[in-house]
């Protein structure tokens, strides 16, 4: 990044890395004229010698052969980085001329967002950012908004963006409420580029409350006002599926105060909308919530409620 670099040089890094990971793979080192070994089951015979190379072809132990060779043990190193070099080139990247190579501003500007994306992925407070998309998610199920941010910002930051989304969409559409939920804050981190995954998504059951509320606030609502977009059904589905979340990792306590964020001005009212949207979960978050409501006339009522979902009437 300091200005023109002799492609020798590059060529000498190029040939210093090689070795080092064929070091830290205990590779065996290729000399050119020593015998090498046998595949399992292959037979030899007593007459037959080395293979020797096609006639006119250089040989590639002889580097006088090919001027251009160079190679740490059998591995030609110097067409490889000049194929790379070329393709900086083409995408505008470096330019390549006299022996030289000189990065452009927009190489540049590659160079420092990968040190910021090395940087943000060392700095993972919570450590999860070899995990899997649900292990990581489930790692910052404890963590305080900000903490979690800041875990989401690492992980991504440690794989490609695509993956990193295609991964926190499989973890969405899982059984637990909790982690679709999380995905989507994570998707939140991701921002513009997770765009066309999310309004894919937007059809699917499970997912569509979560993608229509981010792409609300992608386009610019208020995060307060994000809910205006859903329908009543589906405001619905997503207070079962959070009150969901909430039985599978809270505690009760926060299951009675989840009863007052519905938007139906009645218990009753509240009962029978639930019971229309047909979350899977419905059964499970209305036993809980009679288990957990201190008041026993209510708890009676959404307890038969719980029943008459489970037998279908």
């Amino acid at each position: 990044s300091a200005g023109p670099v002799p492609v020798e040089q590059l060529l000498d890094l190029l040939q210093q890395r090689v070795t080092e990971l064929r070091t830290e793979r205990c590779e065996v080192p290729y000399e050119p004229g020593a015998a090498q070994p046998a595949l399992p089951g292959a037979r030899q015979s007593p007459e037959s010698g080395p293979a020797r190379p096609a006639a006119g072809s250089p040989s590639p132990a002889d580097p006088d052969a090919d001027p251009d060779f160079e190679s740490v043990g059998d591995t030609p190193l110097a067409p490889l980085l000049d194929w790379a070099l070329q393709a900086l080139v083409f995408v505008g990247a470096l330019t390549y001329g006299d022996g030289q190579a000189t990065l452009t501003p927009l190489g540049s500007w590659a160079v420092w967002v990968k040190l910021e994306q090395i940087c943000v992925a060392a700095q993972s407070p919570a450590g999860n950012i070899e995990q899997a998309a649900e292990d990581m998610l489930r790692g910052c199920a404890q963590l305080r908004p900000n903490a979690a941010r800041a875990e989401y910002r690492a992980w991504l930051a440690a794989r490609p963006v695509g993956n990193a989304v295609t991964e926190l969409i499989h973890a969405a559409r899982g059984e637990d409420a909790l982690l679709r939920g999380l995905a989507f804050e994570a998707l939140r981190v991701v921002g513009a580029p997770a765009e066309p995954d999310v309004r894919a998504v937007v059809d699917e059951p499970a997912l569509r409350p979560y993608a229509l509320l981010w792409l609300a606030e992608h386009d610019g609502v208020d995060p307060e006002d994000a809910h205006e977009v859903l329908t009543r059904e589906e405001a619905t589905w997503l207070w079962v599926d959070t009150a969901a979340a909430v039985a599978d990792h809270g505690e009760s306590p926060m299951l009675v105060r989840h009863l007052e964020s519905a938007l139906q001005p009645t218990v009753p009212q509240l009962l029978d909308e639930v019971r229309a949207v047909g979350h899977p979960r419905t059964v499970q978050v209305l036993v809980a919530l009679a288990a957990a409501h201190p008041d026993p006339a209510l708890a009676k009522a959404v307890r038969r409620a719980a029943f008459q979902v489970h037998t279908g009437g």
